[in-house]
């Protein structure tokens, strides 16, 4: 499943790597290179990361080609006057031709750690930097939201509902997607369903009960065109009135579902009065701006809800909006004579060299410690980067969505408690290889 936006791909890229791709041609520098793409901190109340969006970016890599029309639109931009023709000669046949390594979708990731590395021509790899980082950076942090929600939820279904607070209806589809990597059982979005076959759920808005003159007749017009699914908003004018009403309504009901008030107390009453009908097995929903830390505490005090709705803050992580993912290079073969590259920029110093991330358990077949490593190194650590595009060709299909779903909860499931923790959580520990850490000594003096 590629992206929501149709057709002018090419051009989803900040006007910087093209000023430099041209700047490159025109100077005849297309030395195969490598680039990682990586976090250097974690969000504030984040432990870990769950690396998503690869589809995306192998579907893009793919496929990346500039169409005519756009490469009249940069021809005729000011910032390319003196660019020769040549230049948008060689966008004409623009593709990808280069080796991508991929942590995979659902894989937790850790400070430092290369999630991508990009081998390619150089004015190849640079095209290709925003949209990486953009589509990386957003489902990445939307997964890990998800599955701070799910752990809180304990063992209860999640459901994603935020694609109206999303950022653009693209963005709520990828944010559907990442959702039920993170461990989501499912999404509001049609769309995101229809594509990806990620389960559907939907109820009524409370404009369906405010269209009625009455409560009651507005519950009833609902089951009978839902017989086998209706699942009922009871909130509209009194929530504990509504539930009587929908009770009445018999086996007719699927569920009800809480959008507003205390819903602790409300799921309580609403439960005792769905039972007193005969109804236990009638499902209760809540939503209403819920996050993992609400979600925790209806858990914990024991109310009685089956399914939560989470919208904004799971689909915009609003607590940590914006992961600052970085594209690095790292190595570049110049004229026959390989080179190592470096920056020492401070706080933003990159180490240099193709990499391997290593993972490591314990007794418990637990997650213990990661190790980067030099590409070439061998280790008794799992390898978690894995080879995924040849000369920009995909070496296989990608694993299904819900394998990706699959493998972030095995992970979780493996993560030391005291890594995973809501509230003031041990660093997991990530360590440089020793030849690692000699490079980038080396690297380190010789500049």
């Amino acid at each position: 499943m590629g992206t929501v936006t149709a057709g002018h791909q090419a051009l989803l890229v900040d006007l910087y790597e093209l000023t430099m791709a041209a700047g490159y041609f025109e100077n005849e520098v297309n030395y195969p290179s490598t680039f990682e793409l990586f976090v250097r901190e974690l969000p504030e109340k984040r432990s870990y990361l769950v690396a998503a969006g690869l589809e995306q970016v192998v579907d893009f890599l793919e496929s990346v080609q500039f169409q005519s029309e756009e490469i009249e639109f940069l021809r005729s931009h000011p910032t390319f006057a003196h660019v020769r023709k040549e230049f948008f000669d060689y966008l004409k046949h623009f593709r990808f031709s280069g080796d991508l390594w991929a942590m995979p979708e659902g894989t937790l990731v850790f400070p430092g750690e290369p999630i991508l590395r990009v081998s390619a021509p150089l004015i190849e790899a640079q095209i290709m930097e925003t949209y990486l980082l953009s589509m990386i950076n957003c489902q990445t942090m939307i997964a890990t939201k998800a599955t701070r929600v799910v752990a809180a939820a304990g063992g209860r279904g999640v459901i994603e509902f935020g694609s109206r607070r999303a950022h653009g209806p693209e963005a709520g589809v990828l944010a559907a997607r990442a959702a039920y990597i993170g461990g989501c059982v499912g999404t509001s979005n049609v769309y995101a369903g229809f594509r990806m076959g990620i389960p559907i759920y939907g109820t009524a808005a409370h404009s369906w009960t405010m269209t009625f003159e009455d409560e009651e007749e507005a519950f009833e017009k609902y089951c009978r065109v839902f017989p086998d699914s209706a699942l009922l908003l009871i909130d509209t004018y009194n929530t504990v009135e509504g539930a009587r009403k929908a009770a009445r309504m018999g086996q007719k009901v699927k569920g009800v579902r809480i959008d507003s008030g205390d819903l602790l107390k409300t799921s309580q009453q609403v439960r005792t009065i769905l039972d007193d009908a005969g109804l236990s097995g009638v499902q209760i929903l809540a939503s209403g701006d819920l996050n993992e830390y609400k979600v925790r505490d209806l858990v914990q005090h024991g109310a009685p809800i089956d399914v939560f709705g989470v919208g904004t803050e799971l689909s915009t992580s609003h607590d940590a909006p914006a992961l600052g993912g970085v594209y690095k290079l790292v190595e570049q073969t110049v004229e026959n004579s390989f080179r190592y590259r470096i920056k020492l920029s401070p706080q933003k110093a990159t180490y240099p060299g193709k990499k391997q991330v290593f993972r490591f358990t314990n007794a418990r077949d637990q997650f213990d410690h990661d190790v980067i490593a030099r590409d070439q190194e061998s280790s008794q650590g799992a390898p978690l980067l894995e080879r995924v595009m040849a000369e920009g060709h995909r070496l296989g299909p990608l694993p299904a969505l819900h394998i990706a779903r699959e493998r972030a909860a095995l992970n979780f499931s493996r993560l030391q408690e005291r890594y995973a923790a809501f509230e003031n959580p041990d660093t997991y520990p990530v360590i440089n290889s020793q030849a690692l850490e000699e490079l980038f000594q080396k690297m380190k003096h010789l500049n």
